[in-house]
């Protein structure tokens, strides 16, 4: 299988991850959910504890996949970029992508997917054009490293890394439809001059011309 999915666990910052407690106050309860890249399995843990959600999660890390099959979670191993055909259309509620749209081969492949799957979709990912980005590459001449990537380029996981209005004008190419856009810089939501300020965004999307409903 491709490592384009994988975050080496090693690697994985320490710090507590501030979009998965957003996320979770997004999906509304007793919805079914399919989580894109889970890792162990800490966001599907928090939707069924809070949210009552039937969860269920691909992962392509083997170690991630047995981790999150411990903690009595339904998890699939799985690489992301060989699509998801074993997956009827709209057959879940919610599909989650946090912070993993970056790391694999066809991002644009993907979202197509997870909205064929999925009748909304939660993205959350990295944005390259944080002030703190521009200013370490234009200062040193180097790729960037901050709290959202943290990663040597060399070693790095994430392989197609966007900004914000890079992310809104795929979504206007795909037809795709932002609901909601939440912004974050240190965990705090911000508002005004989102795609310089913000270093992680989070995005509920669906199909333009779709709605969404509850199953």
């Amino acid at each position: 299988m491709s490592a384009s999915n994988a975050v080496p666990v090693s690697a994985r910052p320490a710090a507590p991850r501030p979009d998965l407690e957003l996320i979770g106050s997004l999906v509304y309860e007793g919805a079914s959910v399919l989580d894109l890249g889970c890792g162990d399995g800490t966001l599907m843990e928090l939707l069924q504890a809070t949210r009552g959600c039937r969860a269920t999660g691909i992962e392509i890390s083997e170690e991630r996949v047995y981790a999150g099959i411990a903690r009595g979670l339904s998890v699939h191993h799985g690489d992301l970029d060989a699509g998801l055909s074993d997956y009827p259309d709209r057959g879940y509620d919610y599909v989650i992508l946090s912070q993993t749209l970056q790391a694999v081969r066809r991002p644009r492949a993907l979202l197509r997917e997870m909205l064929r799957v999925g009748r909304l979709g939660i993205v959350s990912v990295p944005n390259f054009g944080h002030w703190r980005v521009r200013w370490q590459l234009l200062h040193s001449g180097r790729m960037p490293k901050t709290r959202e990537l943290p990663y040597e380029w060399y070693d790095t996981p994430n392989i197609h890394l966007a900004t914000v209005r890079n992310f809104e004008d795929l979504c206007r190419v795909e037809g795709i439809e932002i609901s909601r856009a939440v912004y974050l810089s240190g965990g705090r939501t911000i508002r005004f001059m989102p795609n310089l300020r913000a270093d992680l965004a989070l995005f509920v999307v669906r199909k333009a011309g779709l709605l969404a409903g509850h199953s």
